[in-house]
């Protein structure tokens, strides 16, 4: 326990400038010395959440006022801190213990991070420069704290400063959880990106929703997995800012009428406020501090039914406050019911409308009296990260319509020019489609746009096949179309339905009249034949008449390509299966839409911070710290691969890590592990197509012959090894929950054998977040990127591991591939099966002419056995067996790469023996992930899809 060496009485007499300058912007320090003297000054910072717009005299950032000279020393953030421990507490006032502390730390990193984030802002307002804005459904932040002092260079100061208040600064940071706003890749990288735009000092800002109970956190008991609600927002968010100024009104239900000369209106329903939140992104070594506008539900206190209330009917006084509230709930609820897929759909409209009217909003105010809706799209690029914010296509049509009076071909331009794509899966059920019948009834006006959509979609369809080769167009139509099951607009159906004269009809309506009386005659029944086949080659297409057992449904991919100007994929792989598989019938008519941008990672985060020993150690033998925004210097270590002296740092560097890991394993799960043996780690969403069943039922092969052998037999043929997992399934997600259980028996088990001891270790992290992975990829030696080949997009995980010189096992799939070619092949476990051969793998299996390995039977067998508990294994391993059915006959082809997987495994074994080949293939790993930083990934989006250009501030 530690308390604050002064007192309130005391504290005007010693405060110093950092903070309370931020905190009144119109007071400028001069150091003198080591004390600070006040000098008042015209200093304006004008905030882009308010409208008021200040003439140039007051709203120019003065050059003595900028703060470009002004550098917070220890002592100027240990008053900072204490100010902030008493006059904006959270806690009570009688000590300094460590959560009081991380709290008014944060406060105090706030405080500088917001004189640069309104510097930017007012900036970018003052040039009206065209900005990108980021739309995700989940941003996977981690921890603030340390990012956010490392990119301002703060990071020994404040390490000193809280040194004097009695704390450390790591042991600071542990006190702040994980922001509870995304789950897997997709949060990740959005994240990531931010970090990268601020950094490169583009202008963007991101916007997202501000979840109360984030996913869910996971606990891990004898049942497996179960779930609670994160509690991230128990003690308050300090680095939030609640913009009760800045809110949108969002509606949902009500109906559409027609109002004087045809516009639409869209009344009635259920209105809802989005209120935003704020959150500054700051760049690394840049003034640059970008924006996550996240956004929060509530109704107005007049919805409120005061009455109900009071006549007892408490349940219906706040029933529409709480249909408001929960739509920011939870992230990704469980869409089952149809309750839960309402609800998801209201998050995905709430983001999309409070974004866009934003958006639109503050393109007013900077345009000003010249405001010219035509070059909306020179000023304004909206990116949306997968199909979630699909419906900011209908929604920026909806506005341009009906709020500002734009025709449709007017909106539908625009929004042809202004909207860009992201597609991170291939698996068709990951594809979203939407009841139309929802959807009708919860938009009914947007789905009337996108029928309007659906309808050029349609017309642009036919004027690139025409209505020759009717058989062609219907499965044109069939693929692209939109809505699915549902009949085409009348004016479509007519025209494809209305007999044409055929060429040779012509021909023959010209041939010479000087034929017999014979000839030209043709008996009753073979007019008759003619008529039939007439009306056989005029009939409306199958393709038209909707299945009445199947429903009408809203596919939103397709809705993204057709309302997008860019539609990328997220590995060169991957966008090439995107091309000529998931997309390939638009892919052929639009083929200038579709590009590749490789997925990236923040090094700033996922070496420079989480990894301080080897960002030594690459400072030193790159010569500088340019690396960390030019990852093209890590190329320089391969030069250094061989050398004796980088080798055994590299070794040091690794070995301290795992210790780190080791001590981390036994606080959070209490098992203890060696950390001389080989660290493997497999992290990520489970899910069936990830594989963490091929890894598992590996470690059961090897288990299993461990028991065969004596101690001598298994100490020559095993190399010790410590098998970590980590990842949530999701809630509903039957299979995957199996899996989570079964690697918990798994390691139950063997953890607890006296023959096997330290051999081999299986340890399952729970409530795998950002900052697990940031404890246990730096010591991490073996990372697992097994998925089916051609089922993963991309992923990141496989990135920032290769970045720390941990080397890889996998498939070739996802961005494996491009780290594969990085690294070199030499430097990276392949086995499995290509994506091209997945198809006719699983033929086999369905025609039962597939035979497994007996290996693999032998596993099977084991599990089925009881060796792992008294749990029911029937329907896990069921999945794995039979010839028919999604789930069933070894769909993600896990019996296919068994053998291959184990013999690879024997590889590594053999590799790590040797750890003079294994450390150079370490250093190897480090030095090609140069490639994979997502401020390349940036300045891609920005070149080809954005077209936006760096802004930095003077």
């Amino acid at each position: 326990m530690a308390s604050l060496p002064f007192s309130a009485a005391s504290f005007h007499s010693t405060f110093t400038c950092f903070n309370y300058k931020a905190r009144n912007p119109n007071l400028f320090f001069l150091k003198k010395g080591s004390s600070f003297t006040l000098s008042r000054r015209k200093f304006f910072i004008k905030s882009v959440a308010s409208d008021q717009r200040q003439d140039l005299k007051e709203g120019q950032i003065t050059e003595e006022a900028s703060l470009d000279t002004f550098v917070p020393d220890s002592a100027s953030i240990a008053s900072s801190i204490k100010y902030h421990s008493e006059f904006t507490p959270s806690f009570a006032p009688d000590h300094f213990e460590l959560p009081k502390a991380f709290k008014a730390t944060a406060e105090s990193v706030r405080d500088s991070l917001i004189i640069n984030w309104n510097a930017t802002y007012a900036y970018y307002e003052k040039i009206n420069v065209k900005q990108a804005y980021y739309l995700s459904m989940e941003y996977l932040q981690g921890r603030a704290l340390l990012n956010a002092i490392g990119n301002l260079e703060l990071t020994g100061a404040y390490a000193e400063a809280l040194k004097k208040l009695g704390h450390n600064v790591e042991d600071v940071a542990r006190e702040e959880p994980d922001a509870a706003l995304g789950n897997g890749g997709l949060g990740r990288l959005a994240s990531c990106f931010l970090d990268s735009l601020a950094t490169l000092n583009y202008p963007a800002w991101g916007y997202g929703l501000r979840y109360k109970y984030g996913l869910f956190k996971q606990y891990i008991t004898k049942d497996g997995q179960e779930e609670v609600a994160e509690n991230w927002l128990e003690m308050g968010n300090p680095w939030e800012i609640v913009r009760n100024d800045v809110s949108y009104p969002v509606k949902f239900y009500g109906e559409v009428i027609s109002g004087p000369e045809g516009i639409k209106e869209w009344v009635g329903g259920e209105d809802i406020t989005a209120v935003a939140y704020d959150v500054p992104i700051p760049g690394y070594k840049t003034k640059t501090t970008i924006n996550l506008r996240l956004w929060s539900t509530k109704i107005a206190p007049e919805k409120f039914d005061l009455s109900a209330f009071n006549a007892g009917d408490h349940a219906k006084a706040y029933s529409a406050m709480k249909n408001a509230e929960k739509i920011c709930y939870i992230l990704y609820p469980g869409d089952e019911s149809l309750e839960g897929k309402t609800l998801r759909l209201k998050q995905q409209y709430t983001l999309c409308s409070a974004s866009l009217q934003d958006i639109i909003a503050r393109y007013e105010r900077r345009s000003g009296e010249f405001l010219n809706w035509e070059i909306f799209p020179e000023k304004v690029a909206v990116q949306m990260n997968d199909t979630h914010p699909t419906l900011c296509i209908p929604e920026l049509i909806r506005i341009l319509i009906d709020v500002k009076g734009l025709s449709w071909e007017q909106a539908w331009n625009i929004t042809q020019r202004t909207v860009a794509y992201t597609n991170h899966t291939v698996l068709p059920e990951a594809l979203e489609k939407w009841s139309l019948e929802l959807m009708e009834k919860l938009l009914p006006r947007h789905v009337e746009i996108i029928k309007m959509i659906d309808e050029e979609l349609i017309q642009t369809i036919i004027d690139e096949y025409g209505t020759e080769d009717l058989d062609l167009l219907q499965e044109k139509l069939k693929q692209m179309r939109i809505l699915d099951n549902i009949e085409l607009p009348e004016s479509v159906a007519e025209m494809i339905a209305k007999p044409e004269k055929s060429s040779v009809e012509a021909i023959e309506s010209t041939e010479e009249d000087d034929v017999s009386d014979e000839e030209t005659e043709t008996t009753a029944e073979e007019d008759e034949l003619e008529e039939e086949e007439i009306e056989e080659k005029n009939e409306v297409p199958p393709i038209i008449e909707p299945d009445p057992k199947l429903p009408k449904l809203v596919r939103m991919a397709n809705l993204c390509v057709a309302g997008g100007y860019a539609v990328n994929g997220v590995a060169e792989i991957h966008s090439e299966i995107v091309k000529n598989e998931v997309f390939n019938d638009f892919y052929e008519m639009w083929p200038e839409k579709f590009q590749n941008k490789t997925n990236g990672v923040t090094p700033r985060r996922w070496i420079r911070f989480c990894n301080p020993d080897l960002s030594k150690i690459i400072t030193k033998w790159t010569g500088s710290e340019d690396w960390v925004v030019n990852t093209e210097k890590l190329v320089t270590l391969r030069k250094f691969a061989d050398n004796e002296d980088l080798q055994s740092e590299w070794r040091e560097a690794k070995r301290r890590n795992k210790v780190k890991v080791a001590s981390f394993l036994r606080e959070k799960t209490g098992y203890i592990v060696n950390p001389d043996a080989m660290f493997e780690v497999q992290v990520k969403r489970i899910h069936e197509y990830k594989r963490q069943l091929l890894n598992i039922m590996g470690i059961v092969y090897h288990y299993k012959k461990m028991k065969e052998m004596s101690h001598e037999e298994r100490k020559a043929s095993f190399v010790p090894r410590v098998c970590i997992f980590g990842g949530k399934a999701f809630a509903t997600y039957v299979q995957a929950k199996r899996i989570v259980k079964f690697i918990t028996d798994v390691g139950a088990t063997v953890n607890h054998d006296p023959e096997i001891g330290d051999l081999l270790k299986v340890v399952f992290v729970p409530d795998y977040n950002v900052s697990v992975a940031e404890m246990l990829i730096p010591g991490s030696e073996l990372s697992q990127h097994i998925s089916t080949a051609g089922m993963e997009a991309s992923g990141t995980s496989n990135m920032k591991f290769a970045m720390n010189g941990c080397i890889l096992i996998g498939t070739l799939d996802g961005a494996n591939v491009e780290i594969r070619q990085e690294v070199g092949e030499d430097n990276f476990f392949l086995f499995g099966a290509e994506a091209h051969e997945i198809a006719g793998l699983r033929k086999e299996s369905l025609t039962s002419q597939f035979v497994p390995d007996p290996r693999f039977e032998e596993v099977k067998a084991y599990v089925r056995s009881g060796v792992f508990g008294p749990y029911n294994y029937e329907e896990l391993m069921g999945s794995l067996e039979g010839n028919e059915g999604y789930g069933r006959a070894d769909y993600f082809l896990v019996g296919k790469d068994f053998p291959s997987y184990i013999e690879c495994q024997d590889k590594v074994d053999e590799a790590y023996k040797d750890q003079k080949r294994w450390t150079k293939m370490s250093i190897l790993n480090t030095a090609g992930s140069y490639k994979f930083s997502s401020d390349r990934t940036i300045h891609e989006y920005a070149r080809d899809i954005w077209r936006i250009d760096p802004v930095v501030l003077p």
